[in-house]
């Protein structure tokens, strides 16, 4: 597996991930009714609760992506920009 295919892949992996990490966010505001009653009906907890565990789950979501994806992403795009 060649350098350039690993970038590929990378940049792949943060498309699909901002991808459901904007779905996520649109799902939370548009329907964030529906959502907080059927999470409502198998456990119980505050409107303040359910926003705040999505907003963390997000962030750190969020976080992985940076860390996992784009920063790998970045490095080797470094490297190859400074040898070549």
């Amino acid at each position: 597996m060649n350098v350039d295919l690993v970038k590929e892949v990378l940049l792949w992996c943060i498309v699909i991930n901002y991808a459901v990490l904007f779905l996520w966010f649109g799902a939370f505001v548009f329907a964030h009714g529906w959502m907080l009653k059927l999470h409502g009906r198998w456990l119980r907890m505050s409107e303040e609760r359910f926003n705040g565990i999505h907003c963390l789950g997000m962030a750190v979501y969020k976080s992985g992506i940076l860390l996992f994806n784009l920063v790998p992403y970045i490095a080797p795009r470094i490297a190859s920009h400074h040898a070549g």
